[in-house]
């Protein structure tokens, strides 16, 4: 009642999403649902290569942590997080004070 339905999605080598915000600019899906607070990732299988998520606009240094080489070049800006079968990823599209949070971005 209060959410969407799963969306479940397959990459092929070489497929991406490209980066955008789960979050609605647009007056149709506020009033008719409300924006999306949160979102929920959950990783069904592990990637010998890339696949992480990325948020490019995300503050983060984390260049001196060993998995730092582990990660793909595009996934080297802002934030990322490799896919590992079984984890799950929540993050926020909307700060406590109900603003739209541009961190958000990610692809």
């Amino acid at each position: 009642e209060n959410g969407e339905g799963l969306q479940i999605l397959h990459y092929e080598v070489g497929q991406k999403y490209e980066p955008h915000y789960d979050y609605f600019l647009d007056e149709f899906n506020t009033r008719n649902g409300g924006q999306r607070i949160a979102t929920v990732l959950m990783y069904l299988s592990d990637v010998e290569e890339g696949g992480e998520t990325v948020f490019p606009t995300a503050i983060a240094n984390f260049s001196s942590v060993p998995w730092w080489n582990d990660l793909s070049q595009c996934a080297r800006k802002g934030l990322s997080v490799k896919p590992k079968r079984g984890d799950a990823l929540l993050f926020w599209s909307m700060r406590p004070d109900a603003s739209l949070d541009p961190s958000s971005l990610h692809g």
